[in-house]
């Protein structure tokens, strides 16, 4: 087997937030884009897309167990970058496992993680 890309689906009843959030604050580029379902490059083999759940067969979980994890370079960068964007992160935190944490919520309530290693 060998994978080229990953993708992660969220599906939302918040759509538009949704979609606004990561296009708009994230400032993801969209590598697709439907009235329904908008599909982002997060780097060069992984993508995040968001679905409008009334248009599709999967429903929203409403961020209830999920959680995207996305590591980042430089961690204090990132965390003034999402201030400035108008999200709130939360405080970054050292982890025994080895990195730097912080969280932040999309409007629909998925947490997406960004770390560093320590």
């Amino acid at each position: 087997m060998e994978i080229r890309t990953a993708n992660t689906i969220v599906y939302c009843t918040r759509f538009t937030k949704t979609v606004d959030f990561y296009k708009s604050r994230l400032r993801l580029p969209v590598t697709a884009e439907l009235d329904w379902f908008v599909e982002f490059e997060l780097n060069e083999g992984s993508r995040l897309s968001i679905a409008d759940e009334g248009r599709a067969s999967i429903k929203s979980s409403a961020g209830k167990g999920l959680t995207i994890t996305l590591r980042v370079e430089d961690i204090e960068r990132t965390h003034s970058f999402l201030e400035e964007a108008g999200i709130d992160p939360t405080e970054i935190t050292d982890h025994a496992w080895g990195a730097r944490v912080m969280h932040v919520f999309d409007p629909e309530g998925t947490r997406i993680e960004f770390w560093q290693p320590s």
